[in-house]
C-alpha cells in the first residue's frame, strides 16, 4: 500500500492535445473520482509533480482548478487534502444524474444525427480497452467524455455543465474490485448499448439501458474505501 500522500495509480502519458494543465487535471480528477487519491489524505504538489514527471506549477493549476468543483481543499504549507464525500451525497448526486441525464438520451433517440452518434463509438471502444488493461484514470477519462459529448447532442450547454459538475463530484471507489473480478469490461460495454438503442430509434431501450448505466455507479461503484 502506498504512503499517505502518494498517488498509487499509473502514470497516464501526457499528450498534446490539450494544455498540461488540462491532462494534468483529468488525470487527478479522475484519480479522485476512482479512489485512487483517498478521502482525507494531504497531497504535495512538489510529489504529484514529481510523480508526473512535470514541473510544479501545471500540477498546482490543475490542483486550485478541482479544488473549484470541490473535489480538494487547500491545506496550508503542506498541499491538498482529498474531499470526503457522504453516502447522502452519493445518494443525491445519481438521483439528479437520473432526473436529467434519462429523459435527455432517450429523447436524443428520436432527434440525434446518426453520423455523430458514429462518431462516439471510439470513445465507447476506448473504455472498454481502458476496463481491460485495468487503465482507472483512462477509463474514467474516457467515459466522462463519451457522456457529456453524448449530452452535448441534446444542444443545451448549460445541461453539459451541470453533468460535468455531478460527475466530477461523485466516487466510484470500486472499480479497482471490479477489475480483480473480471467485470469492469462488461460495465463497459453498456456504452455500446445506449449507442445501439440510439442507433435504433428506440427511446424505451435507451432511457432503459441509461438508467441501468447511472445506478451502477451508486450501486455497485460507490462503495466506501477501507480506511489506509
Amino acid at each position: 500500500m502506498s504512503a499517505p500522500g502518494e498517488l498509487a495509480v499509473p502514470v497516464p502519458s501526457f499528450a498534446a492535445r490539450r494544455s498540461l494543465r488540462e491532462q494534468v487535471a483529468d488525470a487527478l480528477r479522475a484519480a479522485v473520482v476512482a479512489g485512487q487519491m483517498r478521502p482525507g489524505v494531504v497531497y504535495s504538489v512538489p510529489a504529484l509533480a514529481e510523480r508526473f514527471g512535470v514541473s510544479a506549477t501545471p500540477v498546482r493549476e490543475a490542483m486550485l482548478d478541482i479544488a473549484k468543483e470541490g473535489l480538494v481543499e487547500p491545506v496550508r504549507n503542506k498541499g491538498f487534502r482529498v474531499t470526503e464525500l457522504s453516502e447522502e451525497a452519493l445518494d443525491d448526486i445519481t438521483q439528479l444524474r437520473q432526473l436529467i441525464e434519462v429523459p435527455t438520451v432517450a429523447q436524443l433517440a428520436l432527434v440525434a444525427d446518426a453520423d455523430e452518434l458514429e462518431a462516439l463509438r471510439p470513445l465507447a471502444q476506448a473504455i472498454v480497452d481502458c476496463a481491460a488493461a485495468g487503465d482507472l484514470i483512462g477509463y474514467i477519462d474516457n467515459d466522462r467524455r463519451f457522456h457529456l459529448q453524448l449530452l452535448a447532442l441534446a444542444g443545451n450547454e448549460r445541461l453539459v455543465d451541470v453533468v460535468g459538475d455531478l460527475r466530477a463530484q461523485a466516487r466510484l471507489y470500486g472499480l479497482e474490485q471490479l477489475v480483480a473480478q473480471d467485470r469492469l469490461v462488461e460495465s463497459g460495454m453498456e456504452h455500446f448499448e445506449i449507442l445501439e438503442a440510439l442507433l435504433a430509434r428506440d427511446p424505451v431501450a435507451a432511457e432503459d439501458v441509461m438508467r441501468r448505466h447511472i445506478g451502477h455507479v451508486r450501486g455497485i461503484w460507490a462503495a466506501l474505501p477501507e480506511d489506509p
